[in-house]
């Protein structure tokens, strides 16, 4: 094979981009997932409530492992409200960023 056309092939455009209105139930299916986020920070609030819990308790009774699981997962928790926070932006800039690839 020669190397024009293995380069040709690497390059070639397939043409396909998002279509918005290619399906049916769309709506639907930004509904759940925007029901699924939220589910999903409310459960990060509640598991940050009971991390800081952790935290303080080991803090005041002496117990060092309890404090060192506390703090990891009040860290936990708070990054992963930022990335569910940020999921609609975090996913457009990549999206972004990825029709610039040439």
């Amino acid at each position: 094979m020669r190397l024009t056309y293995k380069v040709a092939q690497l390059a070639y455009d397939p043409g396909i981009k998002p279509n918005e209105g290619g399906l049916p139930g769309l709506s639907v299916l930004k509904q759940v997932m925007g029901s699924v986020n939220l589910f999903g920070i409310i459960a990060v609030v509640g598991a940050l409530a009971v991390s800081a819990g952790i935290w303080a308790w080991g803090h005041h009774s002496g117990g060092h492992h309890a404090e060192a699981n506390g703090k990891k997962g009040v860290l936990v928790c708070a990054g992963a409200a930022l990335l569910l926070g940020g999921a609609n932006g975090i996913v457009a800039f990549f999206s972004t960023l990825g029709t610039q690839v040439r």
